[in-house]
Order: structure tokens, then C-alpha cells, then sequence
């Protein structure tokens, strides 16, 4: 299977500015209430910025060459659109739903974090088809 490594990484970097928007300026409030932020359990270490945000360029990375090979060589925009976005809300979204639900978080946590995982996979399928 042949696979366009620039593609992954322009949908993998467009992913890391997108959660940067996501949950810095347009849900940052709601999303920190949502978790508690500010609130310090005892004994807690802050994470290292590093290795959150190394961390989580990795992990796109891996996500949008995952959604590449499902997407195929043949794929265009339209179905990159459409599967990426699909496989945001169908499996993460949904996967965060069960987990939510046994952990008794909000539908309003849910629907941010759920929001951002289908508009994410939609652009980096967009991105991968278009390339």
C-alpha cells in the first residue's frame, strides 16, 4: 500500500493547530471547568509541556497514517471528508461516550471532546484525500 508521508504530516500538524484552537480559545472555558482545571489533587506533578505536546504530535502522526491506509491511494477529498469525520465520531467519539458514561462525565464534556475528535478526523481525511 502506498502511502503519502507529506500528506500525513500536513493532516497530522493541521491536527495539533486544531486541538491548539479547540481547547485554548474556543472551548477553553467550558472544556477547564469540564475538567477541573486549576483544581490540584494532592501530590499531583504537573506535566511536562514537552513531552505533552511531543506526545501528542506523535499520536497524530500515528492517527492520520492509521486514516490514510484506511483511506487507500484511491481516496479524494470528499471520501477523506467523509470517513475521517466518520470514523471521529463513530469510533473515538462514541468509544469516549461508553468511557464518560461509566465515569460519570457530562454530555458537555463529552460533546467538546467527541466535537473535536470528528472535526480533527474530518480534516485530516480531507487533507490525505486532497493530497
Amino acid at each position: 500500500m502506498e502511502i503519502n508521508f507529506v500528506a500525513v504530516f500536513v493532516a497530522a500538524l493541521a491536527a495539533f493547530f486544531l486541538g491548539f484552537f479547540w481547547y485554548t480559545i474556543i472551548f477553553a472555558k467550558p472544556w477547564q471547568k469540564e475538567i477541573g482545571m486549576g483544581v490540584k489533587p494532592e501530590g499531583a506533578q504537573p506535566p511536562s509541556m514537552g513531552m505533552m505536546l511531543g506526545g501528542s504530535f506523535v499520536l497524530e502522526v500515528l492517527m492520520a497514517l492509521v486514516l490514510a491506509y484506511v483511506l487507500g491511494k484511491d481516496a479524494d477529498a470528499m471520501k477523506g471528508l467523509i470517513t475521517g469525520g466518520l470514523i471521529g465520531l463513530a469510533m473515538v467519539g462514541f468509544a469516549f461516550g461508553v468511557n464518560y458514561l461509566f465515569e460519570g462525565k457530562s454530555l458537555k464534556h463529552w460533546l467538546i471532546n467527541a466535537g473535536y475528535n470528528t472535526v480533527v478526523f474530518a480534516v485530516m481525511g480531507l487533507i490525505i484525500g486532497a493530497m
